[in-house]
């Protein structure tokens, strides 16, 4: 394994690169209709008690790896990984498709995108 790879390895949490994604809108349409998606949103804690998507689980991107196969996401259902700008949810993406969840997509633009459009949030208590 080379320098890089294994640097990758240890730091796969890093946000680099690019991964599929889905706009606000498209989302919003998902939640809204009969399809089944699933949200996993990797911010902090603190970020998704004061807003999330209603039906989101919080997992912080620094456990996502440890608390995957707990999460018993279906890897034929839309899974759409949330954080507040893009940049967490990238390595999460990563994480799901290297696991074999190839409907793994992230938010366009994160929550601020989701805050922007005035979608239904809820506060956790």
């Amino acid at each position: 394994m080379s320098a890089v790879d294994q640097l990758k390895k240890q730091f796969w949490w890093l946000p680099f690169g690019r991964v599929p994604e889905i706009s606000a809108d498209e989302l919003h349409h998902l939640v809204r209709g009969d399809e089944t998606v699933q949200i996993v949103d990797v911010r902090s804690g603190a970020e998704w008690r004061r807003s999330h998507i209603p039906g989101a689980v919080s997992v912080p991107i620094g456990a996502l790896k440890h608390r995957l196969a707990s999460l018993q996401l279906d890897a034929h259902q839309p899974i759409i990984a949330i954080c507040l700008s893009a940049h967490r949810s990238i390595p999460a993406v990563r994480l799901l498709r290297a696991r074999g969840f190839e409907n793994a997509v992230q938010l366009k633009g994160g929550m601020l995108a989701w805050w922007r459009q005035h979608y239904l949030t809820k506060r956790a208590r």
